[in-house]
């Protein structure tokens, strides 16, 4: 960076210092715009992003946020890759914005079009996904959070656990299962198993933990141990159903269609998610209908029981030879 760009960056950070926001806002746009005429991505790059950060930090979400969706255009227009410094920026500026910020799932939106654009992953860039979901979930903005985490990094499934988990407190007791399956259905729609199952184990965890009264079955074989939960049957159906995929067991995926049948029934929203995940694991086909798993993957805010939950209010075995009596 040039003396030239030091001073100007310096001296729009000592307007908004001083309040001046709206004028500070203003120039950053007109000398970055200059660069960018110029195609000297670089600077453009360094003003926006040092401008964007100044604006958040100082509480002017819509401006800061204005400027961090020119830096993602400036991105697009230079071609900048994703990795290293160029998304290192973008992390920042994302966690800078205050909470609650409308701007912020204009911002997202647009870094994540930039990462799939430009970097590894069809569907953007875990990381970026993890942030954005942990941050939204901070914000207690669920649907936004589920969207994100559900193709973030190994450490995602325990945010979304938590975060389901927490949700479910503000519920009946005998929901549990429908919001553990918000945690494990996009991770099996997305073929990624080993997130699924660490997701129900934490929401699993954290339910018997919390509620020492909840009757609590052991059930053990050669091949593989389980809970079961006598008080809330589709708690027990998600857990064999992990099982049943892990396994590869169509046969056994088809006998807890049919045991749950009545419960799955009740919940009326877990169809088209089974109708997938029987074709993607079992080869159960399905009529083709567009594409409905980047339909559903889209609408994830329908994963999970019958009215749509409202927004809360977050304080921050051999399965097969099991009686079926015991998986109730």
């Amino acid at each position: 960076m040039t003396s030239k760009i030091q001073k100007t960056i310096a001296r729009q950070q000592e307007k908004i210092a001083s309040g001046a926001y709206y004028e500070a806002h203003q120039q950053i746009r007109v000398i970055a715009s200059r660069y960018v005429k110029a195609e000297n991505w670089a600077t453009a790059i360094e003003v926006l992003f040092e401008g964007a950060v100044a604006l958040l930090r100082a509480g002017q979400g819509g401006s800061g946020g204005d400027l961090g969706c020119y830096l993602l255009d400036v991105y697009g227009k230079a071609e900048v890759p994703v990795g290293g410094e160029g998304k290192g920026r973008l992390l920042t500026i994302l966690r800078a914005f205050p909470p609650g910020e409308p701007t912020k799932k204009k911002f997202v939106g647009e870094m994540m079009a930039w990462s799939c654009k430009f970097g590894d992953y069809p569907n953007g860039d875990p990381e970026l996904h993890h942030v954005a979901g942990t941050l939204f979930a901070e914000d207690h903005e669920p649907y936004e959070a589920e969207r994100h985490l559900a193709f973030g990094t190994k450490d995602s499934p325990e945010q979304l656990a938590n975060l389901e988990y927490e949700w479910y407190t503000q519920d009946d007791s005998h929901t549990a299962a429908l919001y553990a399956a918000r945690a494990i259905f996009p991770y099996l729609l997305t073929s990624n198993l080993r997130s699924a199952n660490k997701a129900h184990l934490i929401f699993t965890a954290r339910l018997t933990s919390s509620n020492k009264s909840l009757s609590v079955q052991e059930v053990s074989s050669s091949t593989s141990d389980m809970r079961v939960y006598p008080s809330l049957p589709l708690l027990n159906f998600l857990g064999l159903l992990l099982l049943a995929v892990q396994r590869g067991s169509a046969d056994l995926f088809k006998q807890l269609a049919k045991h749950y049948a009545l419960h799955v029934k009740e919940v009326g929203m877990w169809d088209d998610a089974l109708a997938q995940i029987g074709e993607a694991y079992f080869g159960i086909r399905i009529p083709r209908q567009g594409n409905p798993l980047f339909d559903m993957m889209g609408s994830m805010m329908g994963f999970g029981g019958s009215p749509r939950p409202s927004t809360p209010k977050v304080k921050k075995a051999e399965t097969a030879g099991l009686p079926a009596a015991d998986l109730d």
